[in-house]
């Protein structure tokens, strides 16, 4: 088999597996050999019931005490059952899976596993898993790779699939010499790619992982190195001149701007005044008022006789900065115009006709904004706001609209400066480092499952007060392998324990960007009470009514990710409230998540999460924030994102472009979520 074969040339794939893989992204063989395990799984020990306490992942076995009972809520179908073993028992309980109560039978031995919480004093088993003892007893001692999965598919299936590609796939040579990997204790791409699927050992993950890591992080690096090289004109034919219009601007607003705030103001005028062209990262964390700072350059730019454009990763929050930038130059004679990929054909035709003859002054839009139909007029400052939603080669395309226009490129993803520098190249960095005055402290615990049912109550008493709540899962749907929350699952339990007239809704990634957009204008409007979600809530989103935020599994995130999901609350005059919910009462897990209790200052949590995690911290969920990678993570693999810019470093456009041509595979190398533009 070959890399870009199609997956249907594998064993025991037809035209309707083939269409199940298509939701997942693979489409080819070497999609399917790159499809790697989202976790492992280790079957524990069989434990006595009598010796379980909330919290603890367990495999239980023993006997129904009584027949299953089955009951109805709205249109939640729950099953409870009681198992015993000679010590003790515990009750079961399964969500909308109604067969139970006529398949499982008193007296019948059952091996079961799951995660145990305290409910109604009492303990109780939610969603176990149930083994038969030939599947639990072989599984036992292995690592047993876990996947990401879609309906129709099971982690069997997907598992038999992937062997018999890595198997018999022509895997081609590797672009590392076997010299550099041995001096860098790096696999070869061949047995990286093994091992990951295959492990013998969490030793072999670890290295493999590592191996993974570099190619995501050299092909990244790449990319950037091939790109930069289409804008690399640095002059100007126009040093801007500065009127006092953008202090009058600052004087005038209705509240101080912090010295952190005005300290990147002057650099970031310094840039425009001095007859280069600039590039400029500012990095701010959540709420430090990142979004001034460009309306106030989009002025300076306005002033020197230039179009600015704002692009923003989605629509809902597209037209926030249009209505706030709307609001904030009515007296400057700014004309705004808004430009989404949702508008009507004629309403576009009518913006590409206002941009191209100079009537919008600052277009604030989506990826609409790079169309090849939208034709600016002097665009002579282009803003990505949260650029790493962004791909590299939509930022360069925005970049080329114009006559070498200043780019500046917004993050609120808090990167130690040493890290960022690699990441984003050769920008000028500058940090917003202080928070405005006034602002509200979240107030964060860290807490167990067996706090659960007191985060419920904390959750109504907000809503009945006029808020609003957020809870994030790591999972969009149950998966028969894990015993992780998810957005699907969640919702079906939340039903059962909440009040009715409670407006509960779910946002996750698989949805369509249509549906993606309406469910955030619905909760921005306050037409959701509760909303339950992945990481997919955008950052920068702006509801202040938003107060509670849980996080389940807590301890599968990285703290920079954890810390920029909990800046989605806070952002109003209200006290907000952050819950670190976690599955995990390891000691190390725990100090981790304390780091969060007692700071709300991103950049000091970057650099504790840099200190405390390492190369065991193999599969989190969502780990650098939203700078993803596949499997890379910038701060556990900051060592291997050194070397890997070490080797780009050494490395001429003539011999990058030798090794792109020489080892085809690169080109089709999937990294990332649009990270990379090869």
């Amino acid at each position: 088999m070959h890399w870009d074969d199609s997956v249907k040339v594998v064993k025991g794939i037809g035209d309707k597996t083939a269409g199940l893989l298509d939701k997942l992204g693979i489409y080819t063989v070497g999609d399917l050999v790159q499809y790697y395990p989202r976790d492992y799984d280790r079957y524990k020990d069989i434990v006595p019931i009598s010796t379980i306490s909330p919290g603890q992942d367990v495999v239980i076995e023993g006997t129904l005490a009584a027949r299953p009972s089955s009951t109805k809520l709205r249109n939640l179908t729950i099953v409870n059952a009681r198992l015993k073993d000679s010590t003790g028992s515990i009750k079961v309980t399964w969500f909308n899976m109604p067969f139970l109560a006529r398949t499982l039978k008193m007296g019948t031995y059952y091996i079961m596993r799951g995660k145990v919480s305290y409910k109604n004093d009492s303990f109780v088993i939610e969603q176990p898993r149930m083994y038969s003892k030939q599947e639990y007893y072989s599984g036992r001692n292995k690592l047993l790779p876990i996947y990401r999965l879609t309906k129709g598919i099971s982690n069997n299936n997907i598992s038999k699939y992937i062997q018999t590609a890595v198997n018999t796939v022509d895997f081609e040579n590797d672009y590392l010499p076997a010299k550099y990997c041995r001096e860098n204790s790096l696999y070869s791409r061949t047995k990286a790619i093994r091992s990951i699927h295959y492990p013998a050992d969490r030793d072999d993950v670890i290295k493999a992982r590592k191996r993974l890591a570099f190619d995501e992080f050299f092909l990244f690096l790449i990319s950037l190195r091939r790109l930069k090289g289409l804008n690399t004109n640095r002059i100007t034919t126009d040093a801007y001149r500065d009127s006092g219009v953008c202090e009058r601007f600052i004087e005038n607003l209705p509240y101080k701007l912090t010295k952190a705030q005005l300290r990147v103001w002057n650099e970031l005028k310094t840039d425009m005044m001095s007859g280069c062209v600039m590039s400029r990262l500012i990095q701010g964390d959540v709420g430090s008022g990142k979004t001034i700072l460009a309306a106030v350059a989009l002025l300076f730019n306005y002033d020197n006789g230039y179009q600015g454009v704002i692009m923003a990763p989605t629509e809902v929050l597209a037209k926030q900065h249009y209505e706030s930038f709307d609001r904030l130059y009515k007296d400057t004679g700014i004309r705004t115009g808004l430009l989404t990929g949702s508008m009507t054909v004629s309403a576009k035709r009518k913006m590409y006709e206002e941009i191209a003859c100079g009537n919008i002054d600052v277009i604030v839009g989506t990826h609409a904004v790079i169309q090849e139909k939208v034709i600016y007029n002097r665009l002579g400052l282009v803003i990505t706001d949260e650029q790493h939603r962004f791909g590299v080669r939509q930022r360069v395309d925005l970049a080329e609209k114009g006559d070498s226009p200043h780019t500046i490129v917004m993050s609120a993803t808090p990167i130690p400066r040493t890290l960022a520098m690699i990441i984003y190249g050769d920008m000028d960095i500058s940090v917003v480092d202080e928070l405005p005055a006034g602002r509200i402290p979240i107030k964060n615990c860290v807490v167990g499952t067996n706090y659960r049912n007191a985060a419920y109550k904390l959750m109504v008493n907000e809503v009945r007060a006029g808020n609003q709540v957020y809870i994030i899962c790591p999972m969009i749907e149950d998966s028969e392998d894990s015993d992780l929350e998810s957005v699907e699952g969640y919702e079906k339990k939340l039903f059962s324990v909440m009040p009715e007239d409670i407006r509960i809704s779910i946002l996750h990634g698989k949805m369509s960007a249509s549906e993606k957009n309406r469910i955030m204008e619905e909760y921005v409007a306050g037409n959701i009470d509760i909303l339950i979600s992945t990481t997919v809530i955008e950052v920068g989103i702006n509801v202040p009514s938003a107060t509670v935020m849980m996080i389940e599994n807590s301890e599968r995130f990285g703290l920079a990710a954890l810390h920029q999901l909990r800046g989605r609350i806070g952002r109003g005059n209200r006290q907000s409230y952050c819950v670190f919910m976690h599955g995990d009462t390891g000691e190390e897990n725990i100090k981790r998540l304390e780091v969060l209790n007692h700071s709300n200052d991103g950049f000091h949590i970057a650099s504790e999460d840099l200190k405390l995690r390492g190369p065991g911290d193999l599969f989190g969920i969502m780990q650098s924030g939203e700078l993803v990678f596949r499997y890379a993570d910038i701060y556990s693999d900051s060592d291997v994102l050194m070397l890997a810019n070490d080797m780009v470093k050494s490395m001429d456009m003539d011999k990058v472009n030798e090794l792109m041509e020489t080892y085809s595979y690169l080109n089709r190398y999937r990294i990332g979520d649009e990270n990379v533009g090869l």
